[in-house]
Parts: structure tokens; C-alpha cells; sequence
């Protein structure tokens, strides 16, 4: 599986469409998606995910056809009105993230850690199928005299 690399370009363009729109079109649109990391061990295929400020609690994780979702909460506390912010970029709401797996797993041997506002998730790779292959005999057909 190829490597995507971060382009930062599109982190500072979701925050510049954002700024443009008007505060009541956004009131809809609280949710976020966490950035992750996807990556194989010889036994595991390993997802990290930046989820800081959230109690693991608020997290669910299952896993459908080899496809991982995350999704979860972050309670917002009540801000102090006398706070005079000049910008007000940490995000509290729900979130969800949906990752295509890069091999066959087994989904119910699943584990999770959350540590340091980082979510590790290890799913086992399943076994490969060994394939049967066939071989193919021909038969020569003679051609009959007449």
C-alpha cells in the first residue's frame, strides 16, 4: 500500500474556507475527523489516531467487511465569558473516521490503547488462503481418416 503523504496545504485551506463562512453556516458542522496512521507489523495491521482532549470512554470502535470506524465525543466545557480569545482553534464535538484496512483481519481479537491523546489500535491479520491451483491437462484430439 502506498504511503500519502501529509500535505499540510489542505489543513490551511479547510481553516481558510472555515474563516470565510459565516458562524451560523458552521453551526451544523462541529464535527472533526482525526488525523491517523495506518501501517502493518508482521502480525498486525496498526492504526494510530490523534485524539486529544478525549475521554477514551467517549470512543467506540468496531470493525465491518475490513473497514475500522472510530467515533466518539468530547464534552465542551462552558467557556468564561471574560476570556477575550484571538482565536479559538481547539475543537470539542463529536468525530468519526472511517479506514479502509489494508489486509484481511480478524476483527473480534481487536485491541485499543489510549495513551497520550493517542489512540492505538491493533487488529490481527488473518491468515493467508493458501490458493489451490488446478492443473490443467490437454488432450490431443486426433483427426479421424476417411
Amino acid at each position: 500500500m502506498p504511503l500519502i503523504r501529509f500535505n499540510p496545504f489542505w489543513d490551511d485551506f479547510d481553516k481558510m474556507f472555515e474563516d470565510m463562512m459565516p458562524a451560523r453556516a458552521l453551526k451544523g458542522m462541529q464535527g472533526f475527523m482525526p488525523a491517523a496512521d495506518v501501517y502493518e507489523t508482521k502480525k498486525d495491521v496498526m492504526v494510530e489516531m490523534s485524539v486529544p482532549h478525549i475521554d477514551a470512554e467517549n470512543v467506540d470502535i468496531s470493525i465491518e467487511d475490513n473497514v475500522l470506524h472510530v467515533k466518539g465525543s468530547t464534552e465542551k466545557k462552558s467557556e468564561v465569558e471574560d476570556k477575550n480569545y484571538y482565536r479559538k482553534e481547539i475543537r470539542s464535538g463529536s468525530f468519526y473516521r472511517s479506514v479502509p484496512l489494508p489486509a484481511e483481519v480478524i476483527a473480534d481479537q481487536a485491541s485499543a490503547i489510549h495513551e497520550d491523546g493517542v489512540l492505538k489500535i491493533a487488529i490481527p491479520k488473518a491468515p493467508e488462503k493458501k490458493k489451490n491451483q488446478i492443473k490443467v491437462q490437454v488432450k490431443k484430439v486426433t483427426k479421424k481418416a476417411k
